[in-house]
């Protein structure tokens, strides 16, 4: 299977700002310095990378507020797409 978690933390990693050291699962993607338009634009590399879609509403907040959370979500999709879930 595609190894989701460095994925999603190597495209994370490409567009937050400060220091805060090696991503952690357990970061916040608000920690990170992402604020909505980058987590937007996350949303659609990650999309683009994994060959899926991330469903969310655009009038909701995202279902993820974490690395982990993200990376839990990405697995779900890749895996439902490929059949194994």
């Amino acid at each position: 299977m595609v190894d989701v978690a460095n994925g999603v933390i190597e495209i994370i990693a490409g567009r937050s700002r400060g220091k805060h050291g090696p991503i952690q699962l357990s970061h916040t993607l608000d920690s990170l310095g992402l604020a909505s338009l980058d987590v937007l634009e996350l949303a659609f590399s990650i999309e683009e990378r994994f060959n899926i879609e991330i469903p969310f509403n655009a009038k909701t907040d995202l279902e993820f507020k974490t690395v982990g959370e993200l990376v839990h979500a990405v697995e779900q999709l890749v895996a439902r797409k490929s059949g194994t879930a």
